[in-house]
């Protein structure tokens, strides 16, 4: 019995190790930082522009019309945030 634990113990390791190994997935779709830099993505199939809110630290936050794909926002340490506000422009 134990050497059957060890063995299923020692193939989940495997696999685990396998799984980290894998390849960066895309962006995700909304706000997301890198070490450097803040960004967008909205993720549509339709074509459409969406107003999203731009919260920005000691300034004033704005919002911003964005296209498909990846929007650069800013510099990371400014940028805490953006979101969609429900309506298209």
């Amino acid at each position: 019995m134990t050497s059957a634990v060890g063995a299923a113990a020692l193939v989940l390791t495997s696999l685990g190790s396998v799984a980290a190994a894998a390849p960066a997935s895309p962006a995700p779709c909304g706000f997301f930082k890198t070490s450097t830099d803040a960004y967008y993505r909205h993720c549509t199939r339709d074509g459409s522009h969406v107003v999203i809110k731009v919260r920005v630290a000691r300034a004033r936050d704005h919002e911003a019309c964005v296209r498909p794909g990846t929007t650069w926002l800013g510099s990371a340490r400014k940028i805490q945030g953006a979101y969609y506000v429900g309506r298209t422009c």
